[in-house]
């Protein structure tokens, strides 16, 4: 199984008034992770946009389990979860400097065509993005 990493440094434009990250920036730092993730399997997700296919969310869930302030490292792990072929589930952990567990997540995804909006599986349009997340999946 793969588990990527992607450092982040919490800027003073993610924190709301009580000091603490607002909660939606940790969904973003899970797109970073993912992004990170389909970078470590050797692919690029603006090349498959590029070829008309997009992979919006379905659904996304996130746990928090302590804050990150200003100036803190925020680390994110990201993997697979689980793959059908069409549809691909990443689980995050998203850790403190201190490598405290502050947020687990995960989030549903699937491939459809740009234009349609229609959904395409990856094992048939893209069988070397399939391969390699079958060998990266949980």
């Amino acid at each position: 199984m793969l588990v990527s990493t992607k450092e982040i440094e919490v800027r003073y434009a993610e924190t709301d008034q009580m000091g603490v990250v607002y909660h939606a920036n940790y969904i973003i730092w899970m797109e970073l992770g993912r992004t990170q993730f389909v970078k470590d399997l050797g692919f690029n997700y603006a090349a498959l946009e590029e070829q008309g296919v997009l992979s919006p969310v379905l659904d996304i869930q996130a746990s928090y389990k302590k804050p990150l302030h200003y100036g803190e490292t925020a680390t994110v792990k990201t993997w697979v979860e689980a793959y059908d072929g069409l549809r691909t589930t990443y689980g995050y952990k998203i850790y403190n400097q201190e490598g405290i567990l502050a947020v687990s997540g995960s989030s549903l995804h699937t491939c459809v065509k740009k234009d349609s909006f229609r959904p395409i599986s990856l094992r048939r349009k893209f069988p070397d993005w399939h391969e390699a997340y079958e060998n990266a999946k949980k």
